[in-house]
């Protein structure tokens, strides 16, 4: 059990608790050395008595501690104190997304797009480093008031995997987000992660998830079964773009899903472009039945195994109230069990029979979508109507900075994509490369700033700069004190500008240069939620509440939470005539 003011590993002190979860307890601490707040994440008392567990988690940890992004909960140190592992992360003063959700309810659609293009981002540099994560979900993404995006969790949450199914506590709210290969057993990739956030997309949006059961392996069959609902169902106007992106990340076969997360990234940098909102709806070109039935039935044999077990263990407990059920009853429980059984059974084979054959008894001929790119657009319709395609006659201006002014970008649906004879193809014709001129932005509240460059399709971060507070600088809260690039500099859409706003930070005064009352002290420590020990001294050294000690040096951090003590001078016993009974008229 982990107290207020315990120190781990004689360096990061607890100051409180911040949450409780499933498999770890994440404390607010002090680091005594670096002078910080981190938070403190220890491991559950039974998982630490894994050993398969703990090397797990010690080594993605320590993998995750690579990364470094304004996206990532940065990892500064893994470590175990008397049985007790740790790992030390970034602190962050933000909320989970899930809170989010349940307050909200859901987001607007330029809000959704904003979140996901962080999440997307930061997940893309640690597929860079072949890092996957295995568990994303939105209590696992925090967003801070600014709107910035951290993703936490590296190393901890890759640690269960598809037998704890049956655990329902422990893995209930991961379910949820679980990709179908991990769900069969099969292991992750790059494509699990992207699968997790087309689910939180879908959740962002509609405010609710698409599956739900009354347990772990009920949902789990549903992913590996049953499509995504319609998101045009509960969001009508939806553009098709957004509709795409989420098909195609929660498509049940990973060949059917982006590469990586780079790859959905950039598909949603376009995603709320008026070219794009009426694009055609993209089909996949892998079969979406490549799930192996054989391990799905082995997950649904070991849940009911599970589950008989904890039967008869409660059996065995109730043997008293069991002896009253007579022979008959048990027959009739019986039978029912082999009806139920032979229902669910025919269900799923059924299920899977539908999936199978309806595509082959539907299916049409179908032909490669051909490279038609950096050619004119006479030239692309010809090559395109040569294979067998319908060119639609109204094509999309982009910007692109590769591409020559009037010659083909792209098309939809993509180059390489399998698609029916007689398919429509939408041309993306280039209109050059677009350059937008930054200002000077400091000064200027970051939220309308924000909302203009990213109008015009720049992506904007938000990140703080840690700033004295001072009476010769006067910073206010969400001001643009400084961005990435300079003013009068021209870049390209899509290009990525930070725009930092100030973190005020507040330094120890010196205390002990006359100028300070213990009232002053006071003040400051209540002003900064500090505790202040005062000693009275009695020394004739200083003249009496001159304070002439301080704890903590000036210059240093203040830090909410802190302690620290100062020395007052107080006038000695006995100096005085009233004090000295031989002293007359205060003459000794």
């Amino acid at each position: 059990m982990i107290m207020k003011g315990q120190k781990i590993s004689d360096r990061y002190q607890i100051i409180k608790s911040i949450g409780e979860g499933g498999m770890a307890n994440v404390y607010l601490a002090y680091d005594t050395i670096l002078d910080r707040n981190v938070a403190v994440k220890v491991l559950r008392g039974d998982l630490s008595n894994d050993e398969k567990f703990v090397r797990r988690f010690q080594r993605e940890a320590l993998a995750a501690s690579s990364l470094t992004h304004p996206n990532i909960v940065e990892v500064y140190d893994v470590g175990e104190d008397h049985g007790e592992y740790y790992i030390v992360m970034e602190y962050i003063e933000g909320k989970h997304l899930k809170n989010l959700l349940k307050k909200r309810g859901k987001l607007t659609l330029s809000e959704a797009v904003d979140i996901m293009l962080q999440i997307t981002d930061g997940m893309a540099a640690a597929h860079d480093s072949y890092i996957i994560h295995r568990d994303i979900k939105p209590q696992n993404i925090m967003i801070l008031e600014n709107g910035l995006v951290k993703i936490t969790d590296f190393g901890i949450a890759m640690a269960m995997n598809a037998t704890q199914l049956t655990q329902t506590n422990s893995v209930m709210g991961s379910v949820h987000y679980l990709p179908p290969e991990q769900a069969s057993g099969q292991g992750s990739t790059l494509q699990s992660d992207i699968y997790s956030m087309g689910i939180v997309m879908y959740e962002l949006l509609t405010g609710e998830l698409p599956f739900k059961g009354d347990n772990a392996v009920e949902i789990a069959l549903k992913h590996l079964k049953e499509p995504i609902p319609d998101i045009r169902e509960k969001l009508p106007n939806v553009p098709n773009s957004i509709y795409n992106i989420i098909k195609r990340a929660t498509a049940k076969n990973p060949k059917n899903r982006y590469n990586d997360a780079r790859e959905m990234h950039d598909d949603l940098l376009t995603c709320l472009d008026d070219a794009r909102r009426d694009e055609p709806i993209i089909s996949f070109k892998y079969p979406e039945t490549d799930t192996d039935d054989a391990k799905i039935a082995k997950m649904v044999k070991d849940s009911k195994k599970e589950q008989k077990e904890n039967k008869k263990e409660e059996a065995q407990e109730d043997e008293v109230i069991a002896k009253k059920i007579t022979g008959d009853d048990l027959k009739k429980q019986n039978k029912l069990l082999i009806i139920l059984a032979f229902i669910f059974t025919g269900l799923v084979v059924g299920i899977t029979a539908l999936i199978v054959f309806i595509p082959m008894l539907t299916g049409g001929k179908s032909i490669e979508v051909p490279d038609v790119t950096d050619m004119t657009v006479s030239e692309a319709i010809d090559s395109l109507q040569d294979a067998g395609f319908v060119v639609s006659d109204e094509q999309r201006e982009v910007s692109s900075a590769e591409i020559e002014e009037g010659r083909v970008v792209r098309t939809s649906p993509a180059v390489g994509s399998e698609r029916k004879e007689g398919t429509t193809i939408t041309l993306y014709v280039s209109i050059g490369d677009t350059q937008i001129e930054i200002e000077d932005y400091t000064g200027e509240s970051y939220l309308e700033v924000k909302g203009r460059l990213e109008a015009l399709g720049l992506y904007v971060l938000i990140e703080r700069q840690d700033v004295e507070e001072n009476e010769e600088d006067e910073y206010e809260d969400g001001v643009i004190i400084d961005q990435s690039i300079e003013p009068g500099e021209k870049v390209s859409e899509g290009t990525n500008i930070t725009l930092y706003i100030p973190n005020i930070v507040t330094n120890y005064p010196d205390f002990t240069n006359g100028e300070y009352t213990v009232d002053d002290v006071e003040d400051f420590a209540d002003t900064y939620e500090l505790e202040v020990e005062i000693e009275y001294v009695e020394t004739s050294e200083y003249a009496p509440d001159t304070i002439y000690y301080q704890s903590r040096p000036e210059g240093q951090r203040v830090v909410a939470g802190q302690s620290f003590k100062i020395r007052v001078a107080k006038e000695p016993a006995g100096e005085t005539g009233e004090e000295n009974p031989e002293c007359e008229n205060g003459l000794c």
